[in-house]
């Protein structure tokens, strides 16, 4: 074609436009569409189709853990023997640890920003409790010496006296440590308080590496609550010690049942591992037996745990203990359990957390991947909803629908960030919505659906409207206010908007399981997701990762216009659509005619590529009665009232 004629087409093109092209509108096709997405090529550790590349590498963290619970001043205290593994293709001359437990101090940078006389989750800067670690000896077993250190906060520093070498090289310390409990620890760990003993929900309570990786390094961002965690994988030995009058468990395996429990319950704690029913280990009468006595007698429970990144643990004289029998898609079998005390049984309560426990866990791992645990704990708490591997903390009052939501929704976060090991600690989203989008679907599939409620249509201006914030957002820095709706709610719905009407299931389902198989027990980063979704699924899905993850973009969709070709509705109707905001978003289109005929048809998203105003045909014999843009309300419109054309 001449030149003269091809700029003569783009003047034309642009002038149409133009005129398509109304005053106030946000859209921008050229920005939502833009082939400039991702950041980065390939590199040596992360491919291009979003999975780990040749050369990646990760370190890894094993730890000797031996604790002692004090009930009466709340104190816990031991030490830990961490055996660290340098990877990576550099020499490290300091590692960097993390101390969780110091956000309880009064002069932490956490308690410093919490609201004076306001609520938050994460601590009251009206607390007086005075928490955090007390450190007494750090020792480079392998060099047999005192460690160089600083506490900053809460992560601890140790300067090693000759840098670790590069890819294989090992070090082992060990930290002597204690910490007082607190009675409500930013809703992580906590104390509990019954009438026939308090329950201890210990978590975040021995020092732990920080992660050393191939995007950035040391990933040494400080603890100050909403942000959660981002840990390395390992073998861990838990020993805890405990009032013999005291049911223990914790993350892992027990490894000396035998040894911890009178013989009645042995047996029965034997029979609940091979029952599909689910089997009282310790009774009612049981915990009014124990808390009878008052001992001073203790008994150490021991516990194995392999390539997982945290552990966790409950105490208490008070637990009613049952489990039963998980069945496995490969054959394996697991042990689901729960421990609540009396006031929790009732209406649906916890006298079904097992139930709910093993239904939830058989679940994912027929859907997604499979549970890579022996045992699996529910804990009824002062924690409202709290995840580690093997074990939650769930509120213990919770029931029926709320106790099958909650235990779901904790035991969904095994897939993430457990098993797919991402960095909770920036990317809130890449766990907490993941987990809700997980839970929607585990939700219809449990006993028939007996808690699936069906979304009722809503107005979404609360994802998209002034006070909302973007995904992509570390959680620390968002408004706490915002953080349902931004790292839960509208993650997961965008990922079901994927599943359910921009991909489909069979496509979204393959490409979702890629992305677990391949991060499995690795670190992933958004743009590893990203990827892997667009190469697996077979689609550019840059337009959705932008707008809805990276940008805050609203969707306003509109009929402008209902029209018939030569004014006779006997040779189709035209239709002219508006995008009006800066998201965009396939069209369902349904219309009815005069004499009651109904048809849907759909558009793609790639109406919008390069136009906010679009005009689609409606084969239609005879005049229209209504035409309605999405009138099921799949898509977040913020304005719905605009969706609809009705005959005058």
């Amino acid at each position: 074609m001449k030149l003269l004629n091809v700029l003569l087409l783009f003047v034309i093109s642009a002038t149409l436009n133009a005129q398509t092209q109304k005053p106030g509108t946000k859209y921008d096709p050229y920005k939502l569409f833009s082939p400039l997405f991702y950041p980065y090529p390939e590199t040596a550790t992360r491919s291009a189709d979003g999975s780990p590349n040749a050369a990646y590498w990760q370190n890894q963290a094993d730890y000797n853990i031996h604790v002692s619970l004090n009930e009466q001043t709340h104190i816990i205290g031991g030490y830990v023997e961490i055996t660290y593994k340098n990877n990576s293709p550099h020499e490290l001359p300091f590692l960097w640890l993390q101390l969780d437990q110091n956000l309880f101090a009064q002069n932490s940078r956490g308690q410093a920003r919490m609201p004076v006389g306001g609520y938050s989750r994460y601590g009251n800067a009206e607390n007086n409790f005075d928490g955090g670690y007390k450190i007494t000896a750090v020792k480079l077993v392998t060099q047999n010496k005192n460690a160089e250190y600083i506490i900053s906060d809460t992560r601890m520093q140790v300067r090693l006296p000759e840098p670790m070498k590069p890819k294989g090289d090992e070090i082992k310390l060990k930290i002597d440590f204690s910490f007082m409990l607190p009675e409500y620890g930013a809703d992580r760990c906590g104390i509990l308080n019954t009438k026939d003993g308090a329950i201890f929900s210990v978590a975040q309570f021995y020092p732990r590496l920080c992660v050393y990786d191939d995007v950035q390094g040391w990933n040494t961002d400080p603890y100050l609550g909403p942000s959660e965690f981002y840990c390395e994988y390992g073998n861990f030995d838990l020993s805890i010690t405990a009032p013999a009058n005291h049911i223990v468990v914790a993350s892992g395996e027990l490894q000396n049942a035998k040894e911890v429990l009178p013989a009645a319950l042995y047996q029965k704690y034997l029979e609940a591992r091979q029952s599909n029913k689910t089997v009282i280990i310790r009774s009612t009468d049981d915990v009014e037996a124990a808390t009878a006595k008052n001992t001073t007698a203790t008994l150490t429970w021991k516990f194995k745990l392999h390539n997982a990144r945290d552990v966790a643990f409950a105490s208490s004289k008070a637990f009613i203990w049952d489990g039963a029998q998980m069945n496995l898609p490969s054959g394996k079998k697991a042990f689901a359990q729960s421990v609540y005390p009396k006031q929790s049984i009732g209406n649906s309560g916890w006298e079904r957390s097992t139930e709910f426990t093993k239904g939830s866990i058989e679940n994912y791992s027929k859907r997604w991947f499979e549970y890579p645990y022996a045992t699996a704990v529910n804990v009824a708490s002062n924690v409202g909803g709290m995840e580690y591997p093997g074990i939650v903390f769930c509120g213990a009052m919770a029931k029926g629908s709320g106790l099958f939501g909650v235990t779901d929704h904790e035991f969904g976060h095994t897939w993430f960030p457990m098993i797919v090991g991402s960095n909770e600690r920036k990317y809130g989203w890449m766990d907490e919505g993941f987990n809700t989008f997980i839970n929607g679907i585990a939700t219809k599939d449990f006993n028939q659906g007996e808690f699936y409620e069906k979304q009722s249509n809503t107005d979404h201006n609360f994802m998209f409207g002034p006070l909302s914030e973007k995904i992509m957002l570390t959680p620390d820095a968002m408004q706490e206010g915002s953080i349902g709706s931004s790292l839960y709610f509208k993650p997961g719905y965008g990922l079901a908007l994927l599943r359910n009407y921009i991909l489909d299931s069979n496509r979204f389902d393959y490409a979702f399981k890629t992305y677990i198989k391949n991060w499995a027990f690795k670190h992933p980063t958004p743009w590893d997701f990203f990827r892997t979704m667009d190469n697996a699924a077979g689609e550019s899905l840059s337009w959705f990762w932008k707008g809805w993850f990276l940008e805050n973009y609203a969707l306003d969709q509109a009929i402008d216009d209902v029209s018939y070709i030569d004014n006779m509705p006997r040779k189709g109707a035209v239709v002219t659509l508006h995008n009006l905001d800066r998201m965009a978003m396939p069209v369902f289109l349904t219309y009815e005619t005069v004499s009651g005929r109904k048809k849907t048809k759909k558009l793609p998203v790639e109406i919008w590529n390069n136009t906010a105003v679009f005009k689609v045909k409606l084969d239609t014999d005879e005049e229209l009665k209504s035409v309605s843009i999405d009138p099921d309300k799949f898509f977040p419109d913020i304005n719905y009232s605009n969706n609809t054309w009705k005959k005058n």
